[in-house]
């Protein structure tokens, strides 16, 4: 790489001021529409049942290209593309069903009569498990990986506008978006943690941290590798990113010890999402009342061996991180589990207080009695008019959440507030809740499509059944794509530093950038894939 198209290529991703937040979402969209066709498809015609060579196609074009192009040749004009998903799924919807309803009864059939085979060890709905794999959060992280990994390449051809990179100073745009949604989804995997470990015996502090930091040396060594082979290769780089040294693995590789540390204090926080307010509010008024410290991280030059002036955008940004981290494990705490837990705790406390008041009637008609007024016959008291409640479960969980992250976003960055802007450099309050509430929407459309096409996924007698029924309903790519986040991402990384060694990237036609980026996307895919059919996951 020549220095004159390095510098060529670090201007490109320059100075730039981002875009609408209205056109991220309407491109965004496609997303859903995607996983809305797939649905379709799979619950009235079995299209993807068994998951033959042009299932995987089918499944390929629609999580992968159809975003890929999102956010490429249809960036002006999300709403076409959307249009194009949305009609074949109303063309579909108009059918009648070709095939058996492959999700709505699943059984299991013994191959000597065909008669429904009885599950291993009796298994009841109790021995279900208490946090089931559901298919609407692997769709949703499914695709967040799939938009990341497509921009990180893409946004170094021409095909990309230039206002979905990510922003210099202030501004919103989509790459600023994957990030944080990056982070939000990595809170929802924390989550589950936490949750077992409310119903396991409680670790200690310097073990949750030993697990912390075991987790976090892989990402560290990932950090290193990166900054060694941008320097040693003299990559083009946007410095005012992350810093000279800091890198976007060092961000994710200290959440997991910085959660493992205010651990004590969790325990005692009632809600993970206000927690993830205060800070962002912290973190705005830190930013507010010291003078000057916006100049300092944004305009101020990088004074040779000062280590904070040369990664002060990775320093300053944690907080704003951790915050969103913090959100998305409140999220994760409130839809891993199973909706039915819900129903049964209101059940059983129900009935104690009917067994309550009944016990309270007796010993009243007793006391009556023993008093001499005689004996009366008991009159059953009038039944209690019980109060309304909004119902608990992970649709109306996700729908409450949107709604106070939306309210919070209008009042900081346009109505009756502070009129905030959003700052991906700063991770400030307004970018904090920007992400949480674009990834609360997201995850609220997910869970609706899964809500009206697979209402039974989770009213199955045993596990079996349970995980069929999940298994139909899931995009075998965005399956992939999920169970092997990282280690893909890892791959995109590596991909993205081979094209733009091998090629000038910014003066090549958009027929050749799709071709190649098409190409890219296909290797990742494939590899997911294959990763799945040989059941292996890779831990990083």
């Amino acid at each position: 790489m020549t220095p004159e198209y390095k510098a060529e290529k670090e201007a490109a991703v320059s100075y730039l001021g981002g875009g609408n937040i209205w056109e991220i979402n309407h491109v965004t969209l496609v997303a859903p529409a995607a996983a809305l066709l797939w649905s379709i498809l799979q619950k009235r015609q079995g299209f993807f049942t068994p998951y033959s060579f042009p299932a995987a196609v089918t499944d390929f074009l629609l999580n992968c290209c159809a975003i890929l192009f999102a956010i490429t040749v249809y960036a002006s004009a999300p709403q076409v593309l959307n249009g194009l998903l949305i009609i074949p799924t109303v063309a579909t919807l108009l059918q009648s069903a070709t095939t058996a309803d492959r999700t709505a009864k699943p059984t299991l059939r013994s191959a000597a009569n065909g008669k429904p085979a009885e599950s291993k060890g009796k298994e009841t709905k109790s021995d279900l498990d208490r946090l089931p794999i559901k298919p609407f959060i692997t769709t949703y992280r499914g695709a967040m990986m799939v938009v990341t990994c497509a921009s990180i390449l893409a946004v170094d051809f021409p095909v990309f506008p230039r206002r979905f990179a990510k922003t210099e100073a202030y501004g919103t745009s989509l790459m600023d978006m994957g990030v944080g949604s990056f982070v939000f989804a990595a809170g929802i995997v924390a989550a589950r943690q936490q949750l077992k470990e409310q119903h396991s015996a409680s670790r200690s502090f310097f073990l949750r941290l030993k697990d912390s930091m075991r987790h976090a040396l892989p990402l560290v060594a990932l950090g290193l590798i990166r900054l060694w082979t941008v320097k040693g290769l003299d990559y083009a780089e946007h410095v005012s990113e992350y810093g000279v040294h800091w890198n976007f693995f060092f961000t994710l590789s200290l959440l997991s010890p910085a959660i493992a540390i205010i651990q004590p204090i969790l325990r005692f926080i009632p809600s993970y999402g206000a927690l993830a307010f205060v800070i962002g509010i912290c973190i705005e008024i830190f930013y507010e009342s010291y003078y000057g410290i916006k100049a300092y991280i944004i305009l101020s030059e990088r004074i040779s061996g000062d280590w904070l002036s040369q990664n002060r955008e990775g320093v300053f940004s944690f907080p704003g991180y951790l915050a969103i981290f913090i959100a998305g494990m409140g999220i994760g705490m409130g839809i891993l589990t199973r909706d039915s837990d819900e129903d049964d705790k209101k059940a059983k406390a129900a009935a104690d207080a009917k067994e309550k008041d009944t016990m309270d009637e007796d010993a009243e008609w007793l006391a009556s009695v023993l008093s001499g007024e005689g004996e009366q016959p008991k009159v059953p008291k009038p039944e209690k008019q019980m109060k309304p409640e909004f119902p608990k479960t992970t649709f109306f969980f996700l729908v409450k959440w949107t709604g106070i992250w939306f309210i919070l976003a209008v009042w900081a960055m346009w109505l009756y507030g502070p009129g905030l802007f959003v700052s991906r450099r700063m991770a400030n309050l307004a970018y904090v809740i920007w992400v949480c509430a674009f990834n609360s929407a997201q995850l609220l459309l997910f869970c609706s499509i899964e809500s009206m096409l697979f209402p039974d996924l989770y009213t199955a007698k045993d596990k079996a059944t349970e995980r069929k029924r999940g298994n139909d309903a899931t995009s075998t790519v965005m399956k992939a794509f999920n169970r092997n986040g990282l280690a893909l991402f890892l791959l995109a990384n590596l991909l993205t530093g081979a094209v733009n060694m091998s090629m000038q990237t910014l003066h090549v036609s958009d027929v050749t950038s799709m071709v190649v980026l098409v190409g890219y996307m296909g290797v990742i895919c494939a590899t997911a894939l294959i990763l799945e059919q040989y059941d292996v996951s890779i831990k990083l």
